[in-house]
Parts: C-alpha cells; structure tokens; sequence
C-alpha cells in the first residue's frame, strides 16, 4: 500500500520540489505549507508577479472578479478561479488548476492540473498532478470529537495534526457528493463513486464503489 510522499506524487512543480522531497509521508507538508510559502514571496518566483501583497501569480492566470484571494497565496501558471472561489490562505497551486464556483481552498497544495471546479471544500490537504474532485465533494478536515488525527495502514501513524483532511495522489477522481473524512488517503489513479464517504487509507490503480465494495481496476 502506497503512503510515501514519493509513491504518490511526480511533484514537477519547481517551487514545490525540494518540500517533497524533505518530507517523508505527505500529511508532513501541511505544517510547513504557511513557512514556505512565505519564503517564496520574500523571495519572489522566476515568471510570477505580485498581485497584491502576500499573492503571487504565474503567467496566463485568469481570476474572476467574483473571486476572493487570501495571502498568503501562490497561484502557478494557467490556472484559472472562477466566480465565487475563496482561497483562505496558506494555499500554493501548481499550474493548470481549476478552483471553481463556491469552492473554499485552506492551508492546502493542489498540484498540476487538479481541479476542485463546483462546491467543493479542501482543507489542510494534498491533490496531486491531475486529482479532480466532483461537485460537492468534500474534505473534512477536523474529527467531530477534535482528537488528533491517526493514519492506519501496514501501522499506526500518529500524525500530531488536530487538522488534517484528504491525500489525494496523482490522477485520483472523487465522485460527486463524497465526503473524505480526515487522514483520509487515496493512491494514485483510484477512482471513487459518487456518494462516498471513505475513512483510512485505499490503495492505487482501484476503483471504489462503496467504502466495502473496492475492485482493482483493470
């Protein structure tokens, strides 16, 4: 089963490189999100310029007037926020993504070309290259009795983190209307029917018809 950083993403993104690499399983990235990106702004990025204070775009980004940024914020090249997205802050976009109508991003990375396009919600979490999120899918990011969150796979995994939401790896495609409970962590590829609500870790190359019912796909 697939829970490294590096067995779940092909991270290309420059700015984001070298963080993978330093970080081992990937619930390790969020804590350093807000340092990081806030190096780079000190810094600034080859092809980006300033938005405003504490936003940094790359080249051929559209952003709706109806939307509303937050800084500190790194948006990469060609993406595109559409009318009604709230990015809250801490949040870093490799290029190509899509953040659409009423989607709300927090101390989150979406690398390349994943989109989070109609009503969806993505807190303290990792998409990877090409993750899509139907609309109204959600990852929850905070247990209801606000326990830290455990990853349970080959072990236990005591993450530390109170908030902690999905782990998407790289081509994963969540149906319309599911809800990722915290540590939830899918592999690459994996495909999840609308309407689920999935809890733990699923393995990559699978398609997920129920949080029971989980075929390899062909």
């Amino acid at each position: 089963m697939q829970i490294k950083t590096s067995e779940l993403f092909e991270c290309e993104v420059p700015y984001l490189r070298a963080l993978f690499e330093e970080c081992e399983y990937p619930w390790q990235l969020l804590p350093k999100i807000k340092e990081h990106v806030r190096v780079l702004i000190e810094n600034g990025i080859e092809g980006f310029t300033s938005l405003e204070d504490g936003i940094l775009v790359g080249r051929d980004v559209k952003i709706d007037k109806g939307a509303r940024i937050l800084p500190p914020a790194i948006i990469g090249h060609g993406c595109e926020i559409r009318q009604g997205a709230f990015i809250r802050g801490n949040v870093i976009l490799g290029s190509g993504c899509v953040v659409g109508n009423s989607s709300e991003l927090k101390n989150c990375i979406i690398l390349d070309r994943a989109q989070v396009p109609h009503y969806n919600y993505v807190g303290d979490s990792v998409l990877g290259n090409g993750a899509h999120l139907g609309a109204g899918a959600i990852c929850s990011n905070l247990k209801s009795d606000k326990s830290l969150v455990v990853i349970r796979a080959d072990k236990r995994y005591e993450t530390g983190l109170k908030k902690l939401g999905a782990i998407l790896g790289d081509g994963v495609e969540v149906g319309c209307g599911c809800v990722l409970n915290p540590g939830t962590l899918i592999g690459k590829a994996t495909s999840v029917y609308p309407l689920t609500s999935l809890r733990g870790v699923y393995d990559e190359g699978c398609i997920i018809k129920s949080s029971n019912n989980i075929v390899k796909r062909n």
